[in-house]
């Protein structure tokens, strides 16, 4: 709550003061902005009090941002604000408010005001120095499905150049693909409600050698699961040596992945009990490669 509502609610400056001093039951926030209780702020709060600090036409961005849009992405540190280029910004203790002349539309969550995926996730992988860093952030709106490559790029392209030599060059070098199937494939397992997988497995025989590659393998139970289904390096065919060997296999694809989730889930579950229920196969697996590192 901010001094002028206090005012309007008949509490003066004074007993304002005297109220968050020490000991007292409220607590300052930033200037003219009090908390009406002497608590550790949560987040949410935190949020509210910038909202309140630097006035209705600024935007979240950053790590809150993409939170409100779903990713599992922690807010730490300071909350990222985009002020209108002609206002005038104070500094102010845990936030970092940047002035612009391209404030993006803001997308309402619970009644604040967030930047769309794209614009949040550049503004926070722009602060960051080291490149490992900037890849997992630039990966977390593709795995979780809510903007791809293309909007990233012209999303940064649209903005100032400054700083963005490191955010562009990973651009560039990575590769959407296997990251979107990922981020598709642990939305399915939520619904199929199946302890984790292995991810990304080399399938062979107890001599060591290859029969097949799987996306997800249950080691103990001797399921696989094919959601990337294509021909690769090893033919078009090794589902078949996967599935004489005693395997229980499921197979889809990407699309079958984003357009009939639940059905996929379905077959998942249905053959996880299956694969209980059966003999292990003679056969271990190694890892094959690494995938998108946005889990």
């Amino acid at each position: 709550m901010n001094l002028e509502q206090l005012r309007r609610a008949g509490v003066s400056d004074r007993r304002t003061r005297r109220l968050c001093g020490p000991g007292g039951p409220w607590r300052r926030l930033h200037p003219g902005v009090v908390l009406l209780r002497n608590t550790a702020p949560t987040r949410q709060q935190l949020l509210h009090a910038a909202l309140v600090r630097y006035g209705p036409r600024v935007v979240i961005t950053g790590a809150d941002a993409l939170l409100a849009h779903g990713v599992k992405c922690p807010p730490a540190g300071e909350i990222q604000l985009l002020v209108p280029e002609h206002c005038r910004v104070g500094a102010c203790q845990g936030v970092r408010a940047a002035r612009t002349a391209r404030m993006p539309d803001p997308v309402l969550v619970d009644g604040l005001p967030f930047a769309p995926p794209a614009r949040a996730t550049l503004d926070l992988a722009r602060t960051e120095p080291d490149p490992a860093r900037i890849r997992h952030l630039l990966t977390l709106p593709l795995y979780w499905g809510l903007c791809d490559r293309q909007e990233l790029l012209t999303e940064l392209g649209s903005g100032s150049q400054r700083g963005t030599a490191a955010v562009r060059k990973v651009l560039r070098e990575l590769d959407e693909g296997p990251i979107q199937a990922h981020g598709l494939a642990t939305r399915v397992l939520e619904m199929a409600r199946l302890p984790p997988p292995a991810w990304d497995v080399t399938i062979c025989d107890r001599r060591g050698r290859r029969i097949g590659e799987a996306d997800a393998w249950w080691d103990e139970i001797g399921l696989a699961w094919q959601y990337r289904c294509g021909p690769g390096p090893g033919g078009g065919f090794s589902h078949l040596a996967l599935a004489a060997t005693g395997i229980v296999l499921v197979r889809c694809t990407v699309r079958q992945l984003r357009n009939v989730a639940r059905e996929v889930a379905g077959e998942l579950a249905l053959a996880f009990d299956e694969a209980s229920r059966t003999p292990r196969p003679r056969v271990r697996a190694v890892p094959m490669r690494s995938i998108g590192d946005a889990a």
